[in-house]
């Protein structure tokens, strides 16, 4: 059974609705908890740090599932399998 990832509240094990979170709430929460820890310093560069602390563990989770297999990951991640190659190699998760 194929799952697309965008749908929420859906278990995509199991394919039935769930009560948890949905994974914006925790990025909003987590930006939320992370602003409340600044002190009131500004920030500078918000987006870029995101998407690097996201990415990183999105593509090390997805690649340990599909037993790292490039070709069945990029296809779960929606990337080239040259293009996850190079984020292997850019956080250095080979």
């Amino acid at each position: 059974m194929k799952v697309d990832a965008s749908e929420t509240g859906i278990d995509t094990v199991q394919g039935t609705p769930t009560n948890s979170l949905v994974l914006s709430e925790h990025v909003r929460m987590a930006i939320k908890d992370y602003f409340s820890q600044l002190g009131g310093c500004d920030v500078t560069e918000l987006h870029a740090l995101v998407l690097s602390e996201v990415e990183r563990p999105l593509i090390q989770t997805v690649l340990e599932h599909c037993g790292y297999n490039q070709t069945r990951s990029a296809q779960m991640l929606g990337m080239s399998r040259s293009t996850l190659r190079k984020k292997i190699a850019q956080y250095g998760l080979e």
